[in-house]
């Protein structure tokens, strides 16, 4: 049967058949305001999920397609404070009803490329708790509600730096090492309650991201040691060549049942710079 759009004005515009990847379904996705989140936002929209789009800072609607506004519901919060992940997790069973399909895990932060002898405790902090203890936290607020289903499927945004020691500062690399750490222990211990866990290392990425970092405490001795290492993948004053779209479509496949044997995997998204 079609799936119409609840828009008379434009009905033979804006009809579309029912897209079984999505429709139906319920995701949570973190960091939706740009990059990698606002791309895996709209993709999962355009495919008629219903989604619940998190971000500490405010969603610009004009990037939602007014077609899809009826399935998204934003909640400006942080995640990092104290009980913050459990309120989103609450909001969006409120809005969706009882059930959570996927949980895109996306927003991130980056270092100033500290190493140990620089690295100060409130910067280790501020990295670990968003980069490793938030995600980890929104894993358990929506594990009760995909075990109670027997299905669900968590991605998590790593990075490049979750399996190298040259790709970030200390902070960085620690916490995406960490994330896959939770990605394996996750797939394992519930895969048999019909739920996965996957995650992603995309390298470098045509986004935002840099702009979290404390320029202020920049290590620049550790940066020029791994810059020629990231100048394999990026060359000096080239735009990163993988945009964030590419790396939605990759979260969108192992969001689908498409991918349903594919279970703890850690998948690079980087033109081969993660065989260095």
């Amino acid at each position: 049967m079609p799936f119409s759009y609840h828009d008379p004005a434009h009905a033979l515009e804006s009809r579309r058949t029912i897209d079984g990847t999505g429709f139906g379904k319920v995701a949570i996705v973190t960091g939706c305001s740009s990059g990698v989140g606002l791309a895996t936002t709209q993709l999962f929209l355009s495919h008629q999920f219903e989604v619940l789009g998190v971000d500490i800072a405010e969603i610009d609607y004009e990037k939602i397609d007014p077609r899809d506004q009826e399935r998204f519901h934003f909640h400006r919060g942080n995640l990092a404070k104290e009980g913050e992940c459990d309120e989103v997790v609450r909001i969006c069973v409120a809005k969706f009803g009882h059930k959570i399909d996927v949980l895109a895990n996306v927003a991130g932060i980056m270092d100033a490329y500290e190493a140990a002898d620089k690295i100060t405790d409130y910067e280790w902090e501020r990295i670990l708790t968003t980069n490793l203890t938030v995600p980890t936290r929104m894993i358990r607020a929506v594990l009760p509600f995909m075990k109670a289903k027997q299905y669900g499927s968590i991605i998590n945004v790593a990075s490049k730096a979750a399996v190298s020691g040259a790709a970030a500062g200390v902070a960085y690399t620690t916490s995406k090492h960490g994330l896959l750490g939770v990605t394996k222990h996750t797939a394992w211990r519930f895969h048999e309650e019909g739920i996965r866990c996957n995650a992603v290392l995309p390298g470098s990425i045509d986004t935002n991201i840099f702009s979290s970092v404390d320029k202020e405490h920049f290590d620049e001795d550790t940066f020029s040691r791994l810059q020629p290492i990231w100048e394999l993948h990026n060359p000096a004053g080239q735009k990163p060549q993988t945009t964030a779209g590419e790396v939605a479509s990759v979260i969108l496949f192992l969001a689908s049942d498409q991918a349903r044997g594919i279970n703890g995997v850690s998948l690079p998204i980087d033109r081969a710079w993660g065989v260095i």
